[in-house]
């Protein structure tokens, strides 16, 4: 019986050790260059080699088998021995991770040419749009209501009050349903309230701040147009025409504008 056992073993040991192939392929990246040192790997039995300087590998498998390939700075590829693999040659591609570049911060020395260092003066572009996006927030409604200031009932006196009008209360409540019954609505606007609002802004601007880094007048249409289209100024002033928030607006718009356009003649 015990000799049956082992002879069962030795058959079975025998009938995979035989039945394993040599599978050959090519590793290459995505421009088809060999590439060489790739870790092969069969999973099944753990036997691994390496592919040469050209790419080319070679290891034991049977169908069904599964390969893994691996090298740093490229993507795991697994891969499964088909019928066809047994007896065609293998080729796999291997594909590129992308590698995270840590930011460096370079000081800007200036040069003396305003054209060139005005375009590093002012806050970083990441800077300029976080600013840009916490003015908006700060006007923007509350979605939620905020928590209430106030001490606990159980530690106040008396309120003596309690049951009168307020008056002053009511007076400040109706005074902001006017304000905001009178307030004109935003909305889009049309191409010929466009073209009205940017006259508007080139007749009753001082627009000194562009013309001192030698900008022209078509140069400044440009900026215009590009501040109109990125701070959506027609859309919000239109209508009421504030002075100082649209040149606000105007000054945070050149400093974006200014690092991705030639400014000056």
């Amino acid at each position: 019986m015990k000799l049956k056992f082992f002879t069962f073993i030795f058959l079975s040991i025998f009938t995979q050790l035989f039945s394993q192939q040599k599978i050959t392929g090519k590793i290459i990246d995505e421009n088809g260059t060999g590439l060489s040192n790739v870790l092969i790997k069969n999973i099944k039995t753990n036997q691994s080699s390496y592919s040469d300087n050209f790419g080319n590998f070679i290891i034991d498998a049977t169908e069904n088998d599964e390969i893994r390939f691996v090298k740093d700075s490229y993507y795991r590829t697994d891969r499964k021995i088909t019928k066809e693999a047994v007896s065609d040659v293998m080729n796999v591609m291997l594909l590129r991770a992308e590698t995270l570049i840590p930011e460096v911060t370079i000081v800007y020395k200036p040069t003396g040419n305003l054209e060139r260092d005005s375009k590093h003066y002012g806050d970083s572009r990441k800077l300029a749009l976080v600013k840009s996006g916490l003015k908006d927030y700060m006007k923007s409604p509350l979605n939620n209501p905020l928590p209430t200031n106030e001490i606990s009932k159980t530690f106040k006196g008396h309120d003596f009050s309690a049951g009168q009008v307020d008056l002053f209360g009511v007076f400040k409540v109706a005074k902001g349903l006017v304000k905001k019954a009178t307030e004109p609505k935003i909305t889009k606007p049309t191409f010929n309230e466009n073209q009205h609002f940017m006259n508007e802004v080139k007749s009753k601007l001082n627009l000194d701040f562009l013309t001192k880094y030698g900008m022209t007048e078509e140069q400044i249409d440009h900026f215009l147009i590009y501040a109109n289209d990125t701070r959506q100024l027609a859309t919000k002033y239109r209508k009421t025409f504030d002075v100082v928030e649209i040149k606000s607006e105007l000054k945070t718009a050149f400093v974006l504008y200014s690092k991705t356009h030639k400014i000056g003649q």
